[in-house]
């Protein structure tokens, strides 16, 4: 997939836009009963699923069948894991046929089971999240209250809020995770539609992706008119390096306000009720933060915010033995485990490990105003470099390329807070 372009699920996104407000409004009324709401959800995913995937939507629509199946049939003690296991089997299967594809017949992959691929990460989520507010009692599984002789009318009834969360098309293809308490107060509720107010909103983000485009299209005619990591020289790279990042962040950054676009036009945005702080919206895209921060542990938090955080309560609060490693592990596992992921989130989470260390002994040592703006600027440059480098690490598909970047002057970035990492670590286990 040639990420330089305009990414092929923003326009489906976009195609999405209409049904989104039509849905909001219809919230307004009377006769719109919860139940139409579901449905209407559910079989808008459904033709945006057939629609992006065409045939691959199987893919989707298995693993969300199965799991209403098994909430349906375990107890919520056991829910959360039998789902986590098939759900992370399924879409490791599905990540495998990439590798295939990608490795061993060295064709570039269809631009429908990429879509397939992107939209079963995030329905996992989606049901890792549902199993684990079942399994920690946030939610009470209503199918597990069914008779066994009840119809199968009944059945059905009580399992579309599930299928409609699971495949809700606001959601399908991209946006901030939204848990199912969130998504059934907002489905059983009133709706959020404000005119004027969301005229302003959606326009306000209009403008930030048309900027967002802007900069990236410039972006890209500065990095294709000059050497590629192939062909750059010593110190030059580092430029290739850090500008080839920025492209990269910059088609993330506008992807992330076009899915937040969409879920805000449904009426699943920000501005929709409170709840508890971790039910709250979430978007994606803290551009300022991640652009002028100087720890790379704060931008690991806010570098797609709601999978942070999904990734935070599913692994690392549980966690017992290097929790941190086992966090980064696993979005390595999740994102499909190429070599360039595997080696790029294990680099991460190293630099977070290290980035602690250092900006304690600083906070310690370092006293004067001017040294602290000295300090802090130093830092926000490394930050900004390093995590250019992981950037480029995970992107890239080839090991031939990971080669390249790794044996490049770029190296030395990461290195130094290695270095740093086993000094401080050495000087910390003498003070204890």
């Amino acid at each position: 997939m040639d990420w330089l372009q305009l990414h092929p699920l923003s326009l489906y996104q976009g195609a999405a836009f209409p049904f989104a407000l039509l849905f909001n409004y219809l919230c307004t009324v009377d006769s719109f009963s919860t139940q139409s709401r579901y449905f209407f959800l559910l079989a808008g995913g459904h033709l945006l699923a057939l629609a992006a995937m065409g045939s691959c939507a199987v893919l989707v629509f298995i693993p969300a069948l199965c799991t209403v199946v098994l909430i349906h049939s375990l107890s919520p003690q056991e829910v959360h894991r039998c789902t986590f296991f098939f759900q992370m089997s399924w879409q490791t299967l599905c990540h495998l046929g990439l590798h295939y594809t990608d490795y061993y017949l060295q064709e570039p992959p269809s631009v429908r089971f990429c879509i397939t691929l992107s939209s079963l990460m995030l329905l996992t989520q989606r049901v890792t999240s549902l199993s684990l507010d079942i399994h920690e009692g946030k939610v009470e599984a209503a199918l597990s209250g069914i008779g066994i002789r009840s119809s199968l009318s009944v059945r059905l009834r009580e399992a579309l809020p599930y299928f409609s969360y699971l495949l809700f098309f606001p959601a399908l293809l991209g946006g901030p995770l939204c848990s199912f308490k969130r998504f059934q107060a907002r489905v059983q509720g009133s709706s959020s539609l404000c005119p004027r107010h969301s005229f302003w909103a959606l326009s306000w983000r209009g403008l930030q992706i048309l900027g967002l485009e802007c900069l990236r299209a410039a972006l890209r005619w500065v990095v294709s008119a000059g050497a590629g990591l192939r062909d750059c020289q010593q110190l030059e790279c580092v430029y290739v390096m850090w500008s080839t990042a920025s492209l990269f962040k910059l088609t993330y950054y506008s992807c992330w306000v076009l899915d937040d676009s969409l879920l805000q036009a449904a009426g699943f945005g920000s501005e929709f009720g409170g709840g508890p702080a971790e039910d709250a919206y979430v978007p994606d895209a803290d551009i300022w933060t991640l652009e002028t921060t100087h720890r790379i542990s704060l931008f690991a938090r806010k570098w797609n915010q709601s999978t942070a955080r999904w990734l935070r309560r599913l692994i690392f609060q549980r966690g017992r033995a290097w929790p941190l490693l086992q966090t980064f592990a696993f979005s390595a596992w999740w994102h499909g485990l190429h070599p360039g992921q595997v080696f790029g989130f294990l680099c991460w989470a190293v630099m977070v490990e290290a980035d602690y260390l250092i900006h304690t002994f600083a906070n310690l040592f370092i006293r004067s105003w001017p040294m602290r703006l000295l300090y802090r600027t130093l830092t926000w440059a490394h930050t900004q470099l390093i995590i250019a480098y992981i950037m480029l690490a995970v992107e890239v598909r080839s090991l031939s390329c990971l080669w390249l970047l790794c044996n490049s002057y770029n190296s030395v970035f990461p290195m130094v807070y290695c270095i740093l990492l086993f000094l401080l670590a050495r000087r910390k286990h003498k003070f204890n």
